[in-house]
């Protein structure tokens, strides 16, 4: 199951000099008979605490909303990750959950799985990290192994958990060992899971890398060891500043095209041909989800602390910022040419307010922005996503609270003066959309992939 001789002949020299308690749970992880904690039961979470259990691991979920625990024993899941069939043959057996956290006075593993987003000055939010840090304190047992899971800044692990966990006057290296492995999942992507994905580990000292080393070969198919706590953090912050940087760059690229009149998806797959050298990113309306248009920030935020500029990632972050302003500029600029009405006195609809296709997700959704440009200019704003229904409450976003997604059959309603794709569901009838005749503003590129009509077809 995992790549790696956990138990290398260097620790087997130590052995005598290694913490007891260090050695006592390697023998339970060995045996699978090491309890497990996960808190929060998420996108992140639930996953991991299913493939854990599935793997013969014994785990208890800590979710404090009462209507997800209230699902999950029911065999309901809330997570397109986790299908009914897998929660089911699972739960009340290998898995439980509750909103008890003293229940972690009975974990030998604890693994953290909280959000960490951002202030509204976009400086890191570690509330929910130093609440969970605060509750294990409290019920922590010697020898047990921490591992944080949430995207962070390198040094969240050492410089703020380590101290919280040590209130409870157990030591670190000693009497409990902490590690970090940051979570990569996926929504909605079919290819990977969360036991197919490499699992990146570094531990606080040696003992602690091993335990967690241990530990995840029980989960995941493969475990990435790294020297740190630090350099686990620092890989995941690295991936997704990575792709933010990359989609920035395409989405400046995208405008500039448009003005010179040439097509950015064509000429990105002209550029992907090239065997070497080149990697093909796409852009799109701006970034969502829980991880790009976040983490970026947090290295910022840490960087100021050395006094050094985070030009690149900054520059990225101001440009996926400004392209839902872009599309409603666009789809202004359609409207005039083609009905002379103006934008204020428009009837548009936005296809799509996941941040992402083929999932329900609304976090960091571009597509909120692109509602609330339109309806600042004055335009009267629908939408239409087949796996949202109604917009939840958000609190970036508190006006759209309780907006319901208009009928299927509105895609081939004539009312609208324009029909925005901001989300590329694949249960969405493009090509009845297209036979409307109504102007189209595409972010997706999705009327061109799927080989239809492109006369009313505006690319943005």
């Amino acid at each position: 199951m995992g790549t790696l001789n956990i138990k290398s002949d260097a620790l087997d020299a130590n052995e005598a000099a290694l913490p007891a308690l260090g050695l006592e749970l390697l023998e339970k992880l060995e045996s699978k008979t090491a309890r497990v904690g996960v808190i929060g039961l998420g996108y992140v979470g639930l996953p991991l605490a299913v493939t854990a259990a599935t793997r013969g691991n014994p785990v208890v979920g800590i979710e404090i909303n009462s209507n997800k625990n209230s699902l999950l024993e029911q065999g309901s899941s809330y997570i397109d990750a986790v299908s009914n069939d897998a929660l089911q043959a699972v739960y009340g057996q290998t898995f439980t959950s509750t909103s008890n956290f003293a229940a972690l006075a009975e974990c030998d593993v604890i693994v953290i799985c909280v959000p960490t987003p951002l202030s509204s000055h976009r400086d890191p939010d570690l509330s929910y990290v130093e609440s969970a840090g605060r509750e294990i304190a409290t019920h922590l047992t010697p020898g047990a192994l921490i591992v944080l899971e949430s995207t962070t800044y390198p040094g969240t692990t050492q410089d703020i958990l380590v101290p919280i966990l040590e209130t409870s006057g157990l030591k670190a290296g000693e009497d409990f060992f902490m590690a970090s492995s940051p979570e990569r999942e996926d929504p909605g992507n079919k290819s990977f899971s969360t036991s197919t994905i490499p699992k990146i580990v570094g531990g606080d000292g040696e003992m602690a890398a091993v335990l967690a080393q241990k530990f995840y070969s029980g989960v995941v198919d493969r475990v990435v060891p790294v020297s740190s706590t630090r350099a686990a953090e620092a890989v995941k912050i690295t991936e997704n500043i990575f792709r933010a940087v990359n989609i920035g760059l395409v989405n400046e690229l995208k405008t500039i095209y448009d003005a010179m009149g040439l097509d950015i998806w064509e000429i990105i797959d002209g550029a992907a041909t090239k065997p070497f050298g080149f990697m093909p990113f796409y852009p799109g309306p701006g970034l969502g989800g829980h991880c790009i248009p976040i983490d970026p920030f947090y290295l910022t935020w840490k960087a100021r602390e050395h006094d050094l500029p985070t030009k690149f990632v900054e520059l990225a972050g101001e440009v996926n910022q400004s392209m839902p302003r872009y599309v409603v500029s666009r789809t202004r600029e359609v409207i005039d040419r083609t009905t002379g009405k103006g934008l204020s006195a428009a009837k548009i609809l936005v296809i799509g307010v996941a941040y992402k296709k083929n999932v329900a997700d609304m976090r960091e959704s571009p597509a909120l922005r692109i509602l609330e440009n339109f309806e600042a200019a004055g335009a009267t704003v629908d939408f239409y996503d087949p796996m949202v229904p109604f917009i939840p409450k958000n609190d970036e976003h508190p006006t759209l609270e309780g907006r319901k997604s208009v009928p299927e059959s509105a895609i081939t309603s004539t009312e609208y003066e324009a029909v925005i794709i901001a989300t590329d569901h694949d249960k969405v009838d493009y090509a009845s959309l297209s036979q409307t005749g109504v102007p189209i503003i595409d972010t997706r590129n999705v009327i061109a992939r799927n080989d239809l009509p492109l006369d009313n077809v505006t690319k943005a």
